[in-house]
């Protein structure tokens, strides 16, 4: 059985946070803590999303659920082909699916917009990101420990190899 961890209570404000970005568009500082408190089956993420900005690309999740609590701050939510004007104590659903349901979180406003990313814990898990026509595929990958191993694949549909490829008959 693993340890449990030290204290199964956290306080927001002492969630370690790591800088999460690309480009222009994409800067916010995230720190997942649902581990830190022994959590197994459902993952907890800090997210602080500056004006302007966004956290993650649009995408859709085949296996993860995911749900957001809006903390501080306001956004707009896209989700599918809608948009959906967010404030505090908002509750945001994301299920799994396709283009329907691909979810992302835009700060609109003039302070920063801090919310969690409440979301089930799988082993294996496939992403879809509809704005860039990609998809990711993941097993056994941690993100806090990319080096820790596993699978992590970003590729895009039109390049597909064949079944067979590379196998000798």
């Amino acid at each position: 059985m693993a340890d449990a961890p030290a204290k199964p209570v956290i306080n927001l404000d002492d969630v370690p946070l790591r800088d999460n970005g690309h480009g222009e568009a994409f800067q916010a500082k995230i720190g997942s803590f649902g581990h830190m408190i022994g959590s197994t089956g459902i993952g907890c993420m800090l997210h602080v999303v500056e004006p302007g900005k966004k956290a993650f690309p649009f995408h859709a999740h085949h296996a993860i659920h995911e749900l957001f609590v809006i903390l501080e701050g306001e956004g707009e939510y896209r989700l599918g082909d809608q948009t959906h004007k967010v404030r505090a104590n908002d509750v945001l659903a994301a299920p799994t699916g396709g283009p329907e349901s691909a979810h992302q979180i835009i700060n609109t406003g003039d302070k920063p917009l801090k919310y969690l990313g409440i979301s089930t814990s799988v082993g294996t898990e496939v992403v879809e990101y509809p704005d860039s026509n990609k998809f990711a595929v993941l097993s056994r990958f941690d993100w806090s420990n990319p080096g820790a191993g596993g699978v992590r694949f970003v590729g895009r549909t039109d390049a597909s190899l064949d079944y067979w490829d590379g196998e000798d008959g």
